[in-house]
Parts: structure tokens; C-alpha cells; sequence
């Protein structure tokens, strides 16, 4: 009997896009309810997976009882159980703080959000290379719109060669597609992971060139040097709502190359083992150094947290980069504490340029914000999270990372991950100074009174906020137990022979019986 738990995390934000789509005409607060209760939903189905994943039993469900190799698959494991929660925890922050009124600045939000949602979940339940495709393409559609939502010049702009370069993208997928499909014979991934260390001479340079083709996507969408430039002119422009969401794009990415080059290009691969391991390990650690210059240099709040992503991108990749068991359940703690932490920080930076009047969100002097102590606690919090000092969720996710490195590792890892924490620190500290202390007091309270924005950002905003930026302090106090589920996570990855078994065997033997 199948799981049909599994297949929730697609059909609930399916389900409530279309009807937020259908209905979208009327007074907000019934969109709301039914967007945030799906939400919480789909919160609620990632904590019963965890707690399913965590017997390590690999589980499937096949669409149409068409069986693996053949048909459609969602796989159920500790990382995509992780993925499909840490995805609803970061929308469910987001959604609250978009309900105060940034929905309405545009038409269709909610029904987009949700199925951007059902698009991120599907890529990391599916089980097979070409339905990731779809799914990409499904989280794409949604995030084109959701980027210019609201208007404006700079988000038509941004929004433009957004979509080009994914575009392209989605080309050199379609073809590395192809290319893998006609040298290994299917796209299913255990069967992939089964297949290919028997590959004949002759098939093996086509092989590796698919590979290499999905690795420069998958680069492409977790913004790797020298493809990251489209990011911070992207997650600027975004709305808040939005841009704390695309806070996970770059995971799908660093999720795809982790699951792609590990079961199927991994150590058990013959010739084509560990092939995108020297490439990927070089780059994230040239994406760190470039994120650390960004960083530095960025005139504008929102520029800053879109390079402090980029650092976090290098960051991971080095861990995929190191190959190794400990490094992967690090990056993968990490992965948690950054992407809501950076979420968080699109959201606050938004609020603190409401209340700056015509500073906004740009690194100069301006008015002073109304809610200082809350802003003021909520960014300094956050900065130290983000930079890994302690005794915030950052510096254990370093701190495993650089543990995990081996001596050859640490010479390059050391200096360029500390570097790159130093950048951010000596930035988030230059930047909360001018906004906090820098700010020029009482002088321009009448532009408050004639911006007709209400005082303070209320409760819903405020909500939000605390769901991502509060995990910080909690991502310490369960470090143990959620870095025991990360390495038990890593282990499983590891294992592809369990992998295949539960996919394909265990499928044989029922159909013998």
C-alpha cells in the first residue's frame, strides 16, 4: 500500500493555487486565510515525513501505480523530508509578512506563491531527472511573475534577464537530458545510479558531457562563479515576500548537484565517478571570495543580503565540494540556518526601509527608524547569525564545516570561509551603524506624517520576522538533535546501494511474489 502522504506536499499547493487563481477577485482576507492555512498544511505534512524519513526506510510513490523504472515517482528520504519542511517553515514566514499588505500591490500572489511552492517541493521529491525538469520549469513560471510583482522599472528590468538566462538554462537541461537518456537509457534516477558504472568505452564521453551540461544548470540556479550575476540584481528588485522566498531557489540547485553527483555520479560510478568534485570545489571557493567583495561593496541593504546569499552558496558548494560524510550533514545544518536567516533578512531590510522615508534601503543616513529597539534587536541578531559569530547558528554550521575539512582542505578553506565572515561582519556593522545610529533623528517627522505610512509594522509582519530570524537561537538550542538528523541524512545520501534497492529491488521482488 502506498504512502500517499508523500505525494501531499505537490497536491496542497496545487490544489490551493488553482483555487487562489480561480478566485481572485474580492476583498483580500479570504485569499489569506486559505494561502497561510495551506501553508501551515504543508508545514504540518513536512514534520510527519521527518518523523516518517526517520526510521531511514527509503519510500516511493508511483503516480498511476505505473512502476519505477518506468513510471512517475516522488522518493521520500531524510533529505527530501528536510528539504520539503524547510521550505514550508520559510514560506509560511514569508506569506505572514506579505498578508500585511504586500500581496495586494499586485494581482495573483497568492495563487503564484503557492504553486512556486508545489514547484520546489516537486523537485526535491521527485525520483527521476526529467520530471526535475518539470518541476524546475513549474517553480520558474511562478517566479517570473512573482518577480515583477508590483511593477516598477527596476523589477521589469531584473525580471527581463531573469527570465533570458533561465531560459537558456532550461535549454542546456533539455539537452543534457537528452544526451544522458540516449547513453544510459533512462532518466529514473536509481535505475541511472544502477547503470552507470557499466558503461561501454563508447558511451562514457557522451555521458560525462550530460553531466557536465546539468552541472552547468544546476550552477546556474544555485548562482555559482561565474553564473551568479543575475542574483543580486534579481533578489533586489524583489519584493520582500518574494525575495525571502528565492531564498530557497539557490537550494534547489545545491540540492540537485548534491543529489545528482552523489547517487548517480558518485564514488560507486566507474569512470564517471566523483566527476563535478574538482570543478565544484574550486569554483565555491572563488564564489566565497567574490561574495565577500560583494558584500563590502554593496551601497544598498538589499544588494548586501543578496551577496551574503552568494556567500552562503560558496559556502555549500565547498561542502559538496569536500566530499566526504561529515561535510555533507554539515552543509546541510548549514543549509537550514542560512536560508532562513537570509529569508528573514529580505523581510527586515524591507521594513526598516519603510520607515526611512526617501533612505530606504540604501546605506546612507536617513530618517530614524520608529521601532528601533525591535528592528534594532532583529537586525543585530540576524547580522551575527549571518556572519557565524557565536553563539548563533551560523558559527555551528562553520564550525562543522571546517571541522569536516581534511588537512589538503583546510589550507584553502580556513582563510576563504573566515575572510569571507569577515567581510560580512565588518559590512552588516557598517551598514546597522548608519541605519541605527547614524539616523538624523526628529528632523524629518513631517515626511512621516506625509508618506501615509502607519507607524510601526505590525503584527503580522512582526510575525514573520520572529518565524526566521527567531530559528537562529533555536538551531542552537536543537543543534544536537538536528545535526544528528543531518549526518543520518548525509549517511542515506551515501548509500545508494539502499537507494536502488528500495526503488528497484524491492519493486521485483513484489512483482515475483
Amino acid at each position: 500500500m502506498m504512502n500517499h502522504l508523500i505525494v501531499l506536499p505537490i497536491l496542497i499547493p496545487l490544489f490551493s493555487g488553482l483555487g487562489l487563481l480561480l478566485k481572485r477577485e474580492g476583498p483580500a482576507t479570504p485569499r489569506r486565510l486559505i494561502a497561510l492555512a495551506a501553508t501551515v498544511a504543508l508545514l504540518v505534512c513536512g514534520v510527519l515525513l521527518m518523523r516518517q524519513s526517520a526510521s531511514g526506510i527509503i519510500q516511493y510513490y508511483a503516480l498511476g501505480d505505473w512502476q519505477p523504472p518506468f513510471g512517475i515517482i516522488l522518493v521520500l528520504d531524510r533529505l527530501s523530508a528536510l528539504m520539503v519542511t524547510l521550505t514550508a517553515l520559510l514560506a509560511l514566514g514569508s506569506l505572514c509578512y506579505a498578508s500585511a499588505g504586500s500581496d495586494e500591490e499586485g494581482s495573483n500572489f497568492h495563487g503564484l506563491f503557492q504553486l512556486q511552492l508545489m514547484g520546489i517541493n516537486g523537485a526535491f521529491l521527485t525520483g527521476d531527472l526529467f520530471n526535475l525538469f518539470v518541476f524546475f520549469e513549474v517553480l520558474l513560471i511562478a517566479s517570473y511573475s512573482l518577480l515583477m510583482h508590483g511593477g516598477g522599472k527596476a523589477r521589469i528590468h531584473s525580471g527581463f534577464h531573469y527570465v533570458v538566462l533561465n531560459l537558456a538554462g532550461s535549454a542546456l537541461f533539455l539537452i543534457g537530458l537528452g544526451v544522458l537518456y540516449g547513453t544510459i537509457g533512462t532518466l529514473n534516477m536509481a535505475d541511472m545510479a544502477a547503470r552507470a558504472p557499466g558503461l561501454d568505452s563508447g558511451r562514457l564521453v557522451l555521458a560525462e558531457a550530460g553531466a557536465m551540461l546539468l552541472l552547468v544548470v544546476f550552477g546556474m540556479k544555485s548562482a555559482i562563479l561565474p553564473l551568479y550575476f543575475w542574483l543580486p540584481r534579481a533578489y533586489a528588485a524583489a519584493p520582500a515576500p518574494v525575495a525571502a522566498l528565492f531564498a530557497i531557489l539557490t537550494k534547489v540547485g545545491i540540492y540537485a548537484i548534491l543529489r545528482v553527483f552523489t547517487l548517480i555520479f558518485g564514488p560507486q560510478a566507474g569512470s564517471l565517478a566523483n566527476l563535478a568534485q574538482p570543478w565544484v570545489w574550486w569554483l565555491a571557493l572563488a564564489t566565497l571570495a567574490l561574495g565577500g567583495i560583494g558584500v563590502l561593496s554593496s551601497r544598498d541593504l538589499r544588494t548586501q543580503v543578496a551577496y551574503l546569499i552568494i556567500i552562503s552558496v560558496g559556502t555549500l558548494l565547498a561542502g559538496i565540494g569536500m566530499n566526504s560524510l561529515d561535510a555533507h550533514g554539515a552543509l546541510l545544518y548549514y543549509m537550514v540556518h542560512t536560508t532562513l536567516i537570509t529569508g528573514g533578512l529580505f523581510l527586515l531590510v524591507d521594513s526598516i526601509a519603510r520607515q526611512r522615508g526617501k533612505a530606504g534601503a540604501r546605506i546612507v543616513r536617513g530618517r530614524s527608524v520608529q521601532q528601533v529597539a525591535l528592528l534594532g534587536t532583529l537586525f543585530f541578531v540576524a547580522a551575527l547569525a549571518v556572519a557565524g559569530v557565536p553563539p548563533f547558528s551560523g558559527a555551528v554550521g562553520k564550525a562543522l564545516l571546517l571541522q569536516a575539512a581534511t588537512p589538503d582542505q583546510q589550507a584553502w578553506l580556513w582563510p576563504i570561509l573566515l575572510s569571507s565572515s569577515l567581510a560580512a561582519i565588518v559590512a552588516l556593522s557598517r551598514s546597522g551603524s548608519t541605519v541605527f545610529w547614524r539616523a538624523s533623528g526628529g528632523g524629518e517627522r513631517s515626511e512621516s506624517r506625509d508618506s501615509g505610512d502607519a507607524p510601526g509594522i505590525g503584527a503580522l509582519r512582526t510575525l514573520g520576522l520572529l518565524l526566521l530570524i527567531g530559528a537562529s537561537p533555536l538551531l542552537v538550542a536543537f543543534a544536537g538533535p538536528l545535526s544528528a538528523y543531518t549526518e543520518a541524512a548525509a549517511d542515506q545520501l551515501a548509500d545508494h546501494e539502499a537507494y536502488i534497492q528500495a526503488i528497484l529491488e524491492r519493486h521485483r521482488t513484489e512483482g515475483d511474489s
